[in-house]
């Protein structure tokens, strides 16, 4: 399903902020490898993460899906001159890669690259959260906000990416396991009363919540 009229995204893409050179070469580099190229957040999603770490200078960011590191890379851009990304990838090669990447970042100092299961690593990260942005395995979202909540300061905010799961959730009826798990979380959300949300719809839609 075409969620984003096309001349609407390049339009936005045209009149935003370019992105930086290392971003270029990630997003070439993952285009060209064929890695999956539709789950990394791009120019435009970059920029928007960009500007909410800018505008809430986190001190500690979780970040869970690293994929190719684009993400994580805008995310840096928010830091406190004391601040830390901490980010996790669940693909052992692409992780990899991904640190070579990390290794080129003004910010590389400020970026810890754990390669794993993020069910068993977010547990014994003993950090208090500012931002924590969940892009990774579908079905596990709730799974993976259960553990952050109670890390996450008072004020602080989540992200999670593929909200729409391209359109899949705007079906009756969710056929596909990530797109089940992605409705699953939406509802869950949408009950719980201690927190802030709204959905941004941006790509393929981002949910943004603030712990109160």
């Amino acid at each position: 399903m075409e969620l984003i009229n096309p001349a609407a995204q390049q339009y936005a893409e045209v009149f935003s902020s370019k992105a930086d050179k290392l971003l270029e070469e990630i997003d070439a580099y993952t285009a060209r490898e064929n890695l999956d190229y539709q789950m990394l957040s791009g120019h435009l999603q970059g920029k928007v993460l960009e500007m909410i770490s800018c505008m809430i200078r986190p001190r500690r960011i979780l970040e869970i899906g690293t994929f190719t590191g684009y993400s994580a890379l805008c995310l840096a851009k928010g830091l406190t001159e004391d601040g830390q990304l901490h980010t996790i990838e669940g693909v052992e090669n692409v992780a990899k890669k991904t640190q070579e990447f990390f290794k080129q970042s003004i910010y590389r100092d400020k970026i810890i690259l754990h390669a794993g299961n993020a069910l068993t690593i977010i547990p014994i990260l003993n950090e208090m959260w500012d931002l924590v942005f969940i892009d990774a395995h579908k079905p596990e979202y709730i799974d993976y906000y259960n553990l952050v909540i109670s890390s996450v300061r008072k004020g602080g905010f989540i992200l999670a990416d593929n909200i729409f799961f391209h359109g899949e959730v705007l079906e009756e009826k969710a056929t596909g396991k990530n797109a089940k798990g992605i409705k699953s979380f939406n509802e869950f959300i949408k009950q719980k009363k201690d927190i802030e949300k709204v959905i941004l719809t941006i790509r393929d839609g981002l949910y943004l919540i603030r712990k109160i």
